[in-house]
């Protein structure tokens, strides 16, 4: 016994790969009790089936079986935690006949052991036919010997591969942003979505169905392995089939098997399983992605969050896509710079958030040109909200598509939860891939802890955001880096403050401080402080009311206005 257990650890350390490992698994418990064949299930709380891997001692390969959760002796260990000795085989009800069908083999004897982990269920392993005789206490004995090490070895494997594959997730993720922003084709876009998906989430069959708002109706507009006979019937009403209930509620879901589900319109013979995703943009659903199986219950909750993600980029680029679609239609300028200006009004938060303890606005009246100023409240968790504020170079139709992808390159780091410094790096990586030379973004992230007053932030070569201590004291947030979209790989650091009762932030663009009277003379940072320090008892709004009439009054007559953009956070 000592020696198998010896070779047990060797062999177990030899792999932190899954499958590797269970195939040792399956080898080591066959030579451990001489049986014909073994079986192994580890349990998974995310699955309403069971997921069996299945060797035989004369054959290297191993073979998988989905069966009824709780089905065979296998199901009945998982449920109440014993192990099983079994000479009569035959005679008992609880052996799967169906298995034995699928195997080939007529179950004899069998040994069944649960596998304890950290001391919870975490699956079966099971010998079956012992060879030339029955099992005994001593097989029974073994088997039991060895599940604590497969046990331990198997949760190890099954971490590492987890690890591994968000790794390998967030590193795709990144890709697919820089190849879903090389081109502003809108068939291209979606080739490339669904090209793209097929490296992170498994289907076969799949497509991008886009709202046409006009028609109420969906369009197939791009879709793989459906028949195109039956082409007709992925064209649908909103609140129709389970792709018209996603347009509809706005909301993802998973159907485990599409044939117990009402909504399920059926395009395709094969399909067993189906996930469909909204893409929104600022809470406005424009299409779905949606996946299907010919496997039951294919599709898991990582598959979810991960194609909530890419659905975030996806729908950013079809827009972009669709925008750049409309301008070379051959429609008028002023209608083209409409549709631009429509869009970046569309990326700014309709209403001020409501913050426990705090009085927050925020402020964006555009010039006659579109520009490309952008300011955004974003909910991260309970308790802390991230605060963006952010300037493209240029005008017009360039800037507001530059803008767009800073935007979502933004969002998409956010919800991997990366430190703020981090942040910057990557959307800095990003837009240094996506943006031609000489063009660049300025741009302040922070984070608002409200539940301990801290606003940590990084400041990416903008304007200055200005402290306003409830004493009088002022200081300029300057900590952070260079700008965005210039310097591939460039560092970038945060810095926390702590904000007293009646400390007030201002953040702002150059279209607040760069404004010149008849003179010559610009308004500048220091009567930026002089305004909110004389409305500082006023509300938020109020005080950037006040800022935007004394800004106007100051201007001259031939100032050229640029895009006024300002943000006040006022702790109560």
């Amino acid at each position: 016994m000592e020696k198998l257990l010896l070779e047990a650890a060797r062999t177990f350390n030899s792999t932190l790969e899954y499958e590797e490992l269970i195939s040792h698994v399956l080898r080591l418990v066959i030579k451990a009790v001489d049986a014909e064949a073994a079986m192994v299930f580890r349990i998974d709380h995310r699955r309403t089936d069971m997921k069996i891997r299945f060797m035989q001692h004369d054959k290297a390969e191993v073979r998988h079986f989905n069966r009824e959760l709780g089905s065979g002796l296998v199901g009945w260990v998982a449920r109440y935690k014993e192990p099983v000795l079994l000479n009569d085989a035959s005679n008992d009800p609880r052996v799967d006949c169906e298995i034995e069908e699928e195997t080939d083999i007529k179950f004899q004897s069998m040994v069944t052991v649960p596998l304890i982990g950290k001391g919870q269920m975490i699956g079966v392993i099971e010998a079956i036919n012992k060879d030339g005789e029955e099992f005994n206490e001593t097989d029974l004995d073994i088997l039991t010997g060895l599940g604590d090490q497969i046990a331990v070895a198997i949760d190890n494997a099954a971490l590492y591969r987890q690890l591994k594959r968000e790794a390998l997730e967030k590193q795709l993720l990144y890709e697919i942003g820089i190849e879903l922003s090389e081109t502003l084709h809108l068939d291209d876009v979606l080739s490339k979505i669904m090209s793209s998906l097929k490296q992170v989430v498994s289907f076969d069959a799949g497509g991008v169905f886009l709202l046409d708002q006009g028609h109420k109706q969906i369009g197939s507009i791009y879709t793989q392995s459906y028949d195109p006979e039956r082409e007709e019937d992925l064209n649908l009403k909103i609140g129709q089939g389970l792709i018209g209930y996603v347009v509809e509620h706005g909301k993802p879901i998973i159907v485990p098997d599409v044939e117990k589900d009402d909504r399920y319109v059926s395009a395709r013979e094969a399909t067993r399983s189906e996930i469909v995703v909204p893409m929104q943009l600022d809470g406005r659903v424009i299409g779905v992605l949606n996946l299907e199986s010919d496997e039951l219950d294919a599709y898991e909750e990582s598959d979810l969050s991960l194609m909530l993600t890419f659905a975030s980029q996806a729908a950013i680029s079809v827009e972009r896509a669709r925008l750049h679609e409309k301008i070379l239609s051959g429609k008028k300028i002023e209608e083209q710079l409409n549709v631009a200006r429509e869009i970046q009004q569309s990326f700014l938060p309709p209403t001020n958030p409501t913050i426990v303890g705090y009085d927050v606005s925020g402020m964006n009246i555009p010039s006659g040109q579109v520009g490309g100023d952008y300011y955004d409240f974003i909910d991260i968790v309970e308790g802390q909200t991230g605060i963006a504020i952010g300037d493209v170079s240029g005008k017009g139709i360039p800037a507001a598509l530059i803008m767009a992808s800073f935007r979502a390159s933004l969002i998409a780091e956010i919800r991997n939860n990366y430190a703020i410094r981090a942040i910057a790096r990557k959307v800095n990586n990003l837009l240094f891939e996506s943006i031609k030379p000489g063009n660049f973004v300025t741009a302040v992230y922070s984070v608002l802890d409200s539940r301990n007053h801290i606003l940590t932030f990084c400041n990416c070569g903008h304007d200055r955001p200005i402290l306003i201590r409830a004493n009088g004291e002022v200081e300029y947030l300057i900590e952070g880096g260079p700008i965005l979209g210039v310097t591939h790989n460039a560092v970038y650091e945060e810095r926390p403050i702590f904000l007293m009762e009646g400390d007030t932030v201002v953040f702002y663009t150059d279209g607040v401080t760069e404004v010149f009277n008849r003179k010559g003379e610009q308004f500048g940072p220091q009567r930026l402080i002089e305004q909110v320090t004389k409305h500082r008892d006023k509300s938020a709004i109020e005080i950037s009311d006040h800022v935007y009439k004394e800004v106007m009054k100051f201007a001259g007559p031939d100032h050229v206005y640029d895009d006024f953009t300002m943000m006040i956070i006022k702790r109560k």
